[in-house]
């Protein structure tokens, strides 16, 4: 008897471990960037590969949004447009890191002509 009860215990005692620990599905976001070029588009997934709690970012350059899968838990949103930003972009209504958009190849500023696609 006593062995079953241990048993009985045990097992429930995982189980609700268990289901205490886990993990929170993840979260998707789009941004709406100012990428003209794949050039464009490697440097933005590339930022955001080196961001915390990103496990997968795809830009559509034909519409400009980059999706972003992340872990809620070690990310925001916020921090996902700091990121692009950072790049060197714009994201939704926040602008470009001055700095950083002063290094883009000509044909990643705003007003260039996309030669890398």
């Amino acid at each position: 008897m006593k062995p079953t009860i241990f048993s009985v215990l045990a097992i429930s005692f995982f189980s609700i471990f268990s289901l205490a620990f886990k993990a929170d599905p993840p979260s998707q976001v789009k941004i709406k960037t100012s990428a003209i070029c794949e050039m464009c588009k490697e440097r933005i997934e590339k930022q955001l590969a080196f961001t915390k709690g990103v496990s997968e970012s795809n830009l559509d350059l034909m519409d400009k949004v980059v999706t972003i899968t992340f872990n809620p838990k070690k990310t925001d949103i916020s921090k996902l447009k700091k990121a692009v930003n950072d790049a060197g972009y714009d994201a939704d209504e926040t602008i470009a890191n001055e700095k950083s958009y002063n290094k883009l190849p000509s044909c990643c500023k705003k007003d260039g002509e996309p030669m890398h696609n």
